[in-house]
């Protein structure tokens, strides 16, 4: 059996694989990735005292796993320590780079091993690139238990996983790590002077490592190696790194502002802005909205969002919330980032603090229930339009009463089809505009049920 290049240093392949400490040429990330459930910092709920899947590394009882996280969150670092900790062989392979031909040698050994009573655990990296005919080739051995599965995602496996594999493993959430966590990492990193920077003379100031903590986007990765890049420009003196804030910020370029255009981020980001439109916030909309535009989402994608926004929750409580959404739209794509945020902005604001009603969506949902019951329903004949001459024969357009020939223009006349009569899809609320818009229709309501009293029913 040959020693090749694993995910956690070297490792031989089909055997227990100790976390060994990287080489020291490796990113500062790598060096200072925790080699025990002691070290892991973060992912309380998942790996803290008591919780479940603690105990089952602990008593070698760990059931197949997928963990679910952002980059740099602790994925590939818990799967080196559930490598090191398990008494099963451990086989290690990339979604990128491996195919159906690698898992078949994988199960191979794996069913010699079960064959003198091993167990073999299966760590699957980015298991979401896996397309189909992949994940169906290790599901009868993660099913009949001839290997136990531990993969790692960054995207949701309700999509990316196929639903057979899904619920045979157990998903562990990982969340972006918090600010705590992240500057209990940055400072092991400062003081270990064996695989971090301690010893080294470096120094960070207290606004700096602020700065990097706020800025990391709770990836742990991207504030060990910004640490890094940061003392490496920062000039000696007297035998001192002192790392500043420009320093740092000049090491992160960009903050980390993760918003990809189809994973959750995106999806979950713009929810939180359509919600706090919803909820008349619109600090929390602009932040939002700030959020999506500095990590690089399409405008264009954002106001079509508040284009369904400004019909679907303001509606006829402010009737012109809809014409200020298409024009920041209209205005978004005719002159682009990044003077395309202020148009946004202001429709953003405009709808979060306009009063707000659903009676448009809730008004088009209660009627398309009903044409889809009465789809055979014939028009009126009245309302039909008397085009040729045995249209006026059957009677189309007869009795039709034209609205405009009454100073009111109100007229009694029955305008849906017959087993539809009197249904009410329309319920105006009492926000904003839109009281006034009740307020009319119950006078015209009124009036018909008078002229209905005086003159007996209408066509």
């Amino acid at each position: 059996m040959t020693e090749q290049p694993g995910l956690f240093g070297a490792e031989t392949r089909g055997e227990r694989a100790p976390a060994a400490a990287p080489p020291p040429g490796a990113p500062l990330s790598t060096r200072m990735r925790p080699l025990s459930l002691e070290e892991f910092v973060g992912q309380e709920h998942a790996v803290g005292p008591g919780a479940v899947l603690r105990r089952a590394l602990e008593s070698d009882t760990l059931p197949s796993i997928i963990l679910w996280g952002p980059p740099g969150s602790g994925k590939t670092t818990l799967a080196g320590i559930v490598a090191a900790m398990t008494g099963s062989a451990f086989e290690a392979v990339s979604a990128v780079t491996s195919g159906v031909a690698e898992l078949r040698r994988i199960v191979d050994r794996a069913a010699e091993r079960r064959r003198v009573g091993r167990r073999t655990l299966l760590f699957i990296d980015e298991i979401h690139r896996f397309n189909k005919a992949q994940q169906d080739a290790i599901l009868p051995h993660v099913e009949n238990g001839l290997v136990r599965l531990l993969g790692a995602t960054t995207e949701n496996p309700g999509f990316e996983v196929n639903a057979a594999l899904l619920s045979r493993a157990r998903v562990v959430r990982l969340e972006a790590l918090e600010a705590g966590a992240i500057r209990r990492l940055v400072e092991r990193a400062l003081d270990d002077s064996e695989r971090g920077l301690g010893g080294r003379g470096v120094e960070l100031d207290t606004d700096a490592l602020d700065e990097l903590v706020a800025r990391s986007g709770g990836d742990a990765r991207v504030a060990l190696d910004a640490l890094e890049i940061a003392a490496a420009v920062t000039a000696e003196e007297g035998g001192r790194r002192r790392v500043g804030r420009d320093a740092v910020i000049g090491a992160l370029q960009h903050p980390t502002l993760l918003s990809d255009r189809a994973g959750d981020q995106h999806y979950w980001m713009v929810s939180a802005l359509i919600k706090s439109v919803r909820g008349s916030d619109p600090d929390a909309a602009v932040y939002w909205l700030a959020r999506m535009l500095e990590a690089g989402e399409d405008p264009v994608f954002v106001a079509r969002r508040l284009v369904i926004l400004a019909a679907e929750d303001v509606g006829m409580a402010d009737p012109g919330a809809l014409p200020v959404a298409v024009a920041a739209q209209q205005a978004a794509h005719l002159v682009g980032m990044p003077e395309a945020r202020i148009p946004l902005t202001q429709a953003t604001l405009h709808l979060a603090a306009a009063p707000k009603s659903n009676s448009v969506i809730r008004a088009y949902a209660a009627a398309a229930e009903d044409a889809r019951a009465t789809l055979q329903q014939p028009v009126p004949l009245h309302l039909r339009n008397a085009v040729t001459a045995l249209d006026r024969e059957l009677g189309a357009g007869r009795g039709y009463r034209y609205a405009h020939d009454h100073a009111d223009g109100i007229v009694e006349q029955q305008h849906l089809p017959d087993a539809l009569a009197g249904r009410r899809y329309y319920e105006p609320s009492a926000n904003g505009a839109e009281a006034g818009v009740a307020d009319r229709l119950d006078r015209i309501r009124r009036e018909l049920a008078r002229r209905r009293d005086e003159d007996g029913p209408a066509v």
